[in-house]
């Protein structure tokens, strides 16, 4: 399995915070597999472990938030993955952020893009649940910033 998880390091991945707002917290986690899978209907979909918190909200709420970071915000990043986090109100305080207007979640300020999104289907597969989901809109998109990526275990 080292082997594997050597050859995927070498995939370079967009870095993006996945957000949904619960009924007694802001939940987020940072995710290296957001992509768009049609584009008509726009579809996007996000791959989560299936031992993480988000992954059970997201079994239970349908609308979330993906802001996809920008090259400087390593920092949030950090916040967003590491284990044991508190909620992302907190994660974000002092951080540019909004609530998004159709799933109630918190956006990211400054990235590349940031959309909101409703599943439309779960997929298991192994450890992880794969979320398809219509985009419900795009918040922003701003080209004339680098994305964050992830690569061979780094973010750049």
């Amino acid at each position: 399995m080292n082997e594997f998880v050597e050859a995927m390091a070498q995939v370079v991945t967009g870095v993006t915070v996945v957000t949904v707002k619960d009924e007694r917290d802001d939940v987020g986690v940072t995710v290296g597999t957001f992509t768009s899978i049609s584009l008509d209907p726009p579809l996007v979909m996000v791959s989560l472990d299936n031992t993480g918190y988000l992954n059970e909200l997201l079994l239970r709420h349908d609308r979330w938030a993906a802001s996809v970071l920008s090259a400087g915000q390593k920092t949030i990043a950090s916040r967003f993955a590491a284990a044991g986090r508190p909620g992302a109100r907190l994660l974000l305080a002092g951080m540019p952020h909004h609530r998004g207007e159709r799933s109630g979640a918190l956006i990211v300020d400054g990235g590349v893009t940031a959309l909101e999104a409703e599943t439309v289907k779960v997929v298991p597969a192994g450890d992880h649940t794969l979320f398809v989901a219509k985009v419900l809109g795009v918040d922003y998109v701003d080209a004339s910033v680098p994305p964050l990526t992830r690569y061979r275990s780094r973010y750049r």
